[in-house]
């Protein structure tokens, strides 16, 4: 909504206006492309005005009859760029929008050089827009893409990161954070663990929504904002739990959908990328091996059958791909009938059959056809990105990996041992079994001794890891020992449905043979339960001395103590150092 309303010149669209949209030209950097991308299409934008989207650092020819939204980060080179356009007179006018909020001595800058280039006139608005995060998801957002590394786990954990260091990354996950409730217009109350990159991040971020508050005249929270209705009455939790409460999860290998494709296929920002493999036709000898073809796919919103599935075991995907063919294959016939209905086929018949009595059959072909055909190329999509996923579990036994990993995790007894998992050549690259030994341990009570660190660390080296991560993992457990017992992951194994061939009809696309039908057993991962705790308002010892903010409150009063006992009805958990499809599949399976 508020990226609609800053492409209509920052008024809110009007729902039913016949007129044409006044077109224009979107201007936008990396940051804003990652921004927009993964919400509005090529085609949205069209229907909104406009006809050209441009990378603001690209050759731009000069369009001096239409006006131009920019929408990038208020970075030096991004601004020197504008006054540059500016001084080109590039565009009849210009709506300048920022990211992030732009400071007072650049936009000193960009005044100067449009009075220098005598275009005050044509400067029409400048914005803050605080739209610094990414949305994937009606119920999920990244903070960044461009400079992801610049936040990521490691960048926060590294043992020789300075204080400044540290200030300037809590300052970035503070800034996102905070566009993100001013697009929401809610101000939450914040929770958070002790002594955690967490509580540095809920202290800056009180501090951040505080001041905002303070400043009556230029408050964002006034309530003119977009989601002031909504919650005005209630105001939402936020969670920032921290990522090294819960190392094991992000390495365990998944079963659900989208997990799968984010862990094994190119998916970023929605988008998953295949490189097609051309098959085994034989070439003529010495021919130069062909180029794969890269896809690229977009997996979104409007996709029903990604909506309905993308948190189901994979096995279950498998069969609604086939479901869903095999009632395409049953309804091909109808679209052959009204492709002839249509005179698509046979143009001459085409006028005829316009005149005689099949104006009722073709109204509803010209209805029917579109949405058959849209169907049609949801079930390629998802057979082509299913089969890729398939290909992975095969080759590396992705299944027997995620099963035994929750063995582990749920502490039941093993089948088989460690050792032969990591030495078995035919299961897994040595990543997987490098996130598999790190599971182990990480989820051991008390550590292996040093003669069989040894003998496992000869196995992992034998099958070609890189053991820089173990030595990590050793410090930080040791580190983390606190008085805090293991993270516990319930105690229930997916239990195998038998294998797969018995399920799938033969006629299937996916050669499921050997690949194990697990189920998922429904258990709440520690950061489910965290959120549970704060939002229900129980005890427990996991989250007792969890911090406070309140940054309505006039005193920052730093206390344990919840003021409103009532549970909560909305929350945000942000998990400083990257959440992951596991966990978001977790919470929105405990919501339901």
């Amino acid at each position: 909504v508020a990226l609609k309303r800053m492409l209509n010149f920052n008024v809110p669209p009007v729902k039913n206006s016949t007129g044409e949209p006044v077109w224009k030209v979107l201007i936008y950097d990396r940051f804003g492309q990652d921004i927009i991308s993964p919400l509005l299409s090529v085609k949205e934008l069209r229907d909104m005005g406009i006809t050209l989207h441009l990378l603001l650092h690209s050759d731009r020819d000069a369009i001096p009859d239409v006006p131009a939204v920019y929408f990038v980060m208020p970075t030096e080179e991004n601004i020197d760029r504008m006054c540059q356009d500016l001084r080109n007179q590039l565009y009849e006018s210009y709506y300048l929008n920022f990211i992030s909020a732009i400071s007072r001595s650049k936009l000193e800058d960009i005044a100067n050089a449009a009075i220098g280039a005598n275009a005050v006139t044509q400067v029409a608005k400048v914005f803050d827009q605080y739209l610094n995060f990414i949305t994937l998801e009606d119920d999920m957002f990244v903070l960044c893409n461009q400079n992801k590394e610049l936040v990521s786990y490691r960048a926060i954990n590294r043992p020789d990161i300075t204080d400044t260091e540290m200030e300037t990354i809590m300052d970035t996950i503070v800034d996102s954070l905070f566009c993100f409730f001013v697009t929401l217009g809610a101000i939450p109350i914040i929770r958070c663990s002790r002594g955690t990159a967490a509580e540095m991040v809920a202290v800056k971020l009180d501090k951040k929504l505080r001041e905002n508050l303070r400043d009556a005249r230029n408050s964002l929270f006034t309530g003119d904002t977009l989601g002031a209705g909504q919650f005005s009455f209630q105001r939402p939790l936020l969670v920032l739990v921290d990522r090294n409460i819960d190392l094991a999860t992000p390495l365990h290998h998944t079963w659900t959908y989208q997990a799968l494709v984010h862990d094994v296929l190119d998916f970023h920002l929605n988008r998953v990328n295949l490189e097609e493999s051309t098959g085994m036709e034989s070439s003529p000898a010495g021919a130069r091996p062909k180029k794969k073809n890269k896809k690229s796919y977009d997996l979104t919103a409007s996709d029903k059958f990604w909506q309905k599935h993308k948190g189901s075991p994979f096995p279950e995907v498998a069969e609604s791909v086939q479901q869903e063919l095999e009632s395409y294959r049953a309804q091909e016939d109808e679209v052959k009938r009204l492709k002839s209905i249509m005179g698509i086929e046979g143009e001459d018949e085409g006028a005829i059959s316009m005149l005689s009595d099949n104006t009722a059959k073709l109204t509803s072909a010209v209805s029917s056809l579109p949405e058959l055909l849209e169907k049609k190329r949801l079930i390629d999509l998802h057979t082509n990105v299913a089969t890729a996923v398939l290909e992975h579990i095969k080759s590396r036994k992705l299944d027997m990996y995620f099963e035994y990993e929750e063995k582990i995790m749920s502490k039941s007894t093993l089948d088989k041992s460690l050792l032969d998992m990591i030495s078995d050549p035919d299961a897994g690259t040595p990543e997987d079994k490098m996130r598999l030994f790190l599971i182990f341990y990480i989820s051991s009570a008390q550590a292996p001794s040093e003669i069989d660190l040894e003998q496992y660390k000869k196995a992992l080296m034998d099958a070609g890891c890189n053991l820089a991560p173990l030595s990590y993992i050793k410090q930080w457990k040791a580190f983390t020992k606190m008085a805090s017992a293991p993270t516990s992951y319930g105690n229930t194994t997916p239990k195998p449905l038998g294998l797969f061939s018995r399920v799938m009809n033969t006629g299937s696309q996916f050669v499921m043979e050997g690949v194990k039908n697990l189920v998922l057993k429904q258990q709440n991962l520690p950061v489910t339960r965290i959120l549970d705790n704060l939002m229900e308002m129980k005890s427990n010892p996991e989250t007792d001395d969890y911090r406070y903010f309140d940054p309505k409150m006039l005193r920052g009063s730093d206390s344990s103590v919840p003021r409103n006992k009532n549970p909560f009805q909305e929350a945000i958990v942000f998990v400083v150092g990257g959440g992951n499809y596991i966990e978001y599949q977790n919470l929105v399976d405990y919501i339901k």
